[in-house]
């Protein structure tokens, strides 16, 4: 273990972002240099408040099962090169956990029961980063080649696991992307400030050197079609996400400058390297965003960095406890009030509070928000505090409420797969569809979910595919499957 006596000397410390008032006149990520080398200075002794606690309860709140007391303990002895193989044995992209992840590993540390949880997610990220700047990430080549060849439909976290771990178990694997870049969410949803493009370059010139093929600008159901697909490949893998968003259709919902999140973002983030035709700018404005998730935020920064006059966050529920309520106990993940990097820049957040109709201003362009109070009823849904009604200037409205499912029509319908009750595709335990030869993994077939359900979905999923193409056991890991994770939620 790390120093026994570790959780006792250090107290916890993470990693410094940068001034606000330096951060948001940029679009670089808000640490200085990178989160990993942010943090590199502190970050053996935070390693070494690591308990190495006789079940790490640290392994169940993480979706990967990373092995986070060994590498703790290798970081806190210095031997980089041991950490960073453990952290690759159950993880391949932490370069992007590190950065996005919300870290439900650290609200199960047991240390966290009674003290502040170790920084695995900041000892995380100094490992890859560390990595990386020592020349220690190298591509990893198959040793063999298996003659049988993959589609992969969709470039997000699960598509991108999916590939690198059936191209390194020797099939040929051809990654099909509609947007002109690869990388899905991670290269349009996310802002720079957040996830800096260069490091997914980074990581898919070493798949590229792997052997994974990417296919961008490639709309599968359009320019190849699901039964093309095929007959070309030997399986295909459907990682396509979430991304029907969910609307508000309230009066006035037809006025321009009401926009969803995903179409304002992807457009904040082609405009830093290319010119964006009538793109949508918060500059000047008052912005109202509809929603308090991750993606909220991503708009908020993205909203003051364009220059918004005002950025308001309306939430439907109510305000969260500052402290674990009693209801959420360890080692589950609490709802409680947190501040991301935007939300330190500025804005204000308004919850329990429900909008009840867009007003109209000139040339059907939106004025304003009507909102009102919300309280629980004894049923449980939210109703109207009297006399609570009041409106909020708005020329930009962003409609950041969360996703329905995936696309449906495309590939989807082309190929014919079954659905569940809530829209998503229909999988089994090895993540294969009714129709033989075709997987799911991701948001697609588990709903919309976070960066490490992804990633270990597609770990999960290229272990089913090359059980099927080689007919046998898979050697690659699993770490578990989709029933086995509806039962954790």
């Amino acid at each position: 273990m790390a120093d026994f006596k570790g959780f006792m000397k250090y107290p916890r410390e993470v990693a410094e972002r940068r001034p606000v008032d330096e951060r948001v006149e940029d679009w670089n990520e808000v640490y200085p240099g990178t989160p990993g080398r942010a943090v590199l200075p502190i970050i053996q002794t935070q390693a070494a408040r690591c308990m190495d606690c006789g079940i790490p309860f640290c392994h169940t709140g993480c979706p990967l099962g990373n092995l986070i007391p060994e590498w703790n303990d290798l970081v806190w002895r210095g031997e980089w090169q041991a950490a960073l193989d453990r952290l690759f044995a159950t993880n391949n992209f932490p370069e992007f956990t590190g950065r996005l992840c919300p870290a439900p590993c650290e609200t199960s540390c047991v240390e966290g029961y009674y003290r502040d949880p170790v920084t695995i997610k900041n000892v995380e990220i100094a490992i890859v980063e560390k990595g990386w700047d020592d020349l220690r990430v190298t591509p990893q080549m198959p040793s063999w080649h298996t003659l049988k060849t993959v589609a992969v439909v969709g470039s997000g976290p699960a598509g991108l696991a999916v590939a690198q771990q059936l191209t390194r178990a020797g099939h040929t694997v051809v990654v099909y992307e509609r947007a002109d870049a690869i990388g899905g969410l991670l290269r349009y949803g996310i802002p720079n400030f957040k996830l800096e493009k260069w490091v997914i370059d980074r990581r898919l010139k070493q798949m590229r050197l792997e052997g994974t093929t990417f296919r961008p600008n490639t709309t599968v159901g359009k320019d190849i079609t699901g039964k093309q697909l095929l007959e070309r490949f030997d399986a295909v893998v459907l990682a396509i996400g979430s991304t029907v968003p969910r609307d508000l259709p309230i009066p006035g919902r037809e006025l321009k400058g009401i926009h969803q999140a995903l179409e304002y973002l992807p457009q904040a983030t082609k405009a830093l390297t290319s010119e964006v035709p009538d793109q949508i700018t918060a500059e000047g404005k008052d912005v109202v965003v509809i929603g308090g998730g991750d993606t909220s935020n991503d708009c908020l920064g993205t909203a003051l960095r364009q220059g918004a006059r005002s950025v308001t966050q309306l939430e439907i529920m109510p305000h969260p406890p500052a402290a674990r309520p009693d209801a959420q106990p360890w080692p589950t993940w609490p709802i409680i009030y947190r501040v991301a990097s935007a939300n330190e820049e500025g804005g204000k957040r308004v919850y329990s509070a429900s909008s009840s109709e867009f007003i109209a201003g000139e040339d059907g362009q939106v004025a304003g928000v009507r909102l009102h109070d919300v309280k629980r009823s004894a049923n449980g849904r939210f109703e109207p505090v009297e006399g609570s009604e009041r409106e909020l200037p708005a020329q930009l409205v962003l409609l950041a409420m969360g996703f329905l499912g995936p696309q449906k029509e495309g590939v989807v319908e082309e190929l014919g797969v079954e659905l569940d009750p809530r829209g998503n595709i229909k999988r089994g335990e090895d993540y294969q569809t009714n129709v033989p030869g075709v997987f799911v993994a991701g948001d697609a077939g588990r709903g919309q979910s976070l960066i490490v359900w992804a990633i270990a979905e597609g770990r999960s999923c290229a272990a089913g595919v090359d059980s099927f193409l080689n007919e046998k056991p898979s050697p690659l890991p699993r770490p578990i499957g989709p029933q086995e994770r509806q039962m954790m939620l």
